[in-house]
């Protein structure tokens, strides 16, 4: 993990994160100055930040909202009070409405990110300080350590070179606890045509296979949030196995961006998975990444012992072939 340490003062009101990376500082700068680098890590996973204005200057204001699997839509604005580029960015972070007007209910914080060079590469400092003690506690009952934390681990992702730190490795699963899993993918074409490939029923059903041996009987997807979807397979020829499928409810619907969606096997006995897709692209390379939220640990050794992340990837080969070849 990227971050070295986290502290929080209750004499001073203030929550100290220190990271380190290895990258000159100036492309650490360039993370937290680009909103589309910036909201690749600014939410942490499972509530991505999307920056709808961003003026970083001096009295600027940079408007954002992190959005939860449930479509929980938490709004916020950064009033800009300070850039020395690549040394320094202050600002007030405020809560907000959906238009964006300050809500003076919640608590309001300050911020000041601190970039330096060191041995290794390069080090940002983040102090956030409270008015007050009640605001402090307040922010952290809401998770802001936590959210914090696990906003920063995902920050050498965003710095690395996507085809140096992805591209070629297949597709890599991460058990992360006993209930949340996270599978990656990269690919070397636009994330537009990854959207497309995954929303289109004509291309859905020629790579969305597994194995060979099997075909895509039924898809359907009322793409909007609220809406269902169905997917079946069935096995082909002297292909062992018997017909089965996924059902569940569109939660989240960002196009290019996000999908999020409950899923059950049709007419299984067990609770729904949420699984929640996202897409990031940097020079020509889209990373996909999906975290799948299981109900409980017996549930996610069930299915990874299927062999979910060998048919996945088997998919993606055959996405890669007969779709985004085709494509380019």
């Amino acid at each position: 993990m990227p971050t070295t340490s986290v502290h929080t003062d209750p004499e001073e009101l203030t929550l100290t994160l220190v990271a380190e990376f290895p990258v000159p500082v100036e492309r650490l700068w360039a993370a937290f100055a680009d909103p589309r680098q910036l909201e690749r890590f600014w939410g942490p996973p499972g509530f991505p930040a999307t920056f709808t204005s961003f003026d970083l200057r001096p009295g600027g204001l940079a408007h954002y909202r992190m959005t939860s699997p449930e479509n929980e839509r938490f709004h916020a604005v950064w009033q800009v009070t300070e850039v020395d580029e690549p040394r320094r960015i202050a600002f007030r972070d405020l809560f907000s409405d959906p238009e964006g007007e300050v809500d003076e209910s919640l608590p309001a914080s300050e911020t000041v990110l601190s970039f330096e060079a060191i041995d290794t590469g390069s080090r940002v400092t983040v102090l956030t300080s409270f008015a007050s003690s009640a605001d402090l506690e307040t922010l952290l009952e809401m998770g802001m350590r936590e959210g914090y934390t696990q906003a920063f681990g995902q920050l050498d992702r965003v710095l690395a070179d996507l085809r140096e730190y992805a591209l070629g490795k297949g597709t890599v699963t991460e058990i992360v606890d006993d209930t949340h899993v996270a599978i990656t993918r990269a690919f070397a074409a636009p994330r537009h045509l990854l959207w497309r490939a995954h929303t289109e029923p004509e291309l859905v059903r020629r790579w969305l296979l597994g194995p060979d041996g099997w075909e895509m009987t039924v898809y359907e997807n009322d793409l909007v949030v609220g809406g269902s979807f169905r997917q079946a397979w069935a096995p082909v020829g002297d292909t062992e196995g018997e017909p089965f499928g996924f059902e569940g409810e569109n939660l989240v619907i960002e196009p290019e961006r996000r999908m999020v969606t409950t899923e059950r096997m049709t007419g299984a006995p067990f609770p729904a998975n949420v699984n929640d897709l996202q897409f990031d692209e940097a020079d020509g390379v889209t990373l996909l990444t999906l975290r799948i939220t299981f109900p409980d640990r017996e549930q996610r050794d069930t299915i990874l012992a299927t062999g979910m992340t060998d048919g996945m990837e088997a998919s993606y080969q055959r996405l890669e072939r007969e779709v985004l070849t085709a494509a380019a």
